[in-house]
């Protein structure tokens, strides 16, 4: 289970509006061993895309540096779909760069925004509880 705090929870759903058009995106930081997210680092979108996102690379490199820095560890990446529904697209699982990741989709295609966690696995899906002090 996937466990994000209220103030996590809060920056995500702003920065997937803060986005808009284009897919927002940012990475998750948390204890190791742990699936408590602590850190939200928001990141840039280089494919600069309402349809499919990339974390711009030297926002990962700063992340991964602060994270380590604080004593914790880059858990997974959050991402928007501006008009579809919160499950990855064949896109989203060709581009998994750690199948030990949480991916985490908020999806902006109706009036709330809805929050979905999946581990994907040599192109299998399998979604996984999230929970927030928020929903």
């Amino acid at each position: 289970m996937l466990r994000l705090s209220e103030q996590v929870y809060l920056e995500m759903i702003g920065h997937a509006y803060d986005g808009l058009p284009d897919e927002a995106c940012g990475l998750l930081a948390a204890g190791p061993g742990t699936a408590k997210v602590e850190t939200f680092y928001p990141c840039r979108n280089a494919a600069a895309s309402g349809r499919v996102y990339t974390v711009e690379p030297g926002d990962h490199l700063r992340a991964d540096r602060d994270a380590e820095d604080r004593g914790l560890e880059i858990i997974g990446v959050f991402h928007s779909h501006t008009h579809s529904e919160p499950y990855p697209s064949p896109t989203d699982v060709e581009q998994v760069p750690d199948p030990t990741w949480h991916y985490v989709i908020v999806s902006l295609k109706r009036e709330a925004p809805e929050t979905r966690s999946y581990h994907i696995v040599e192109g299998r899906i399998s979604e996984e509880p999230v929970t927030s002090s928020v929903r």
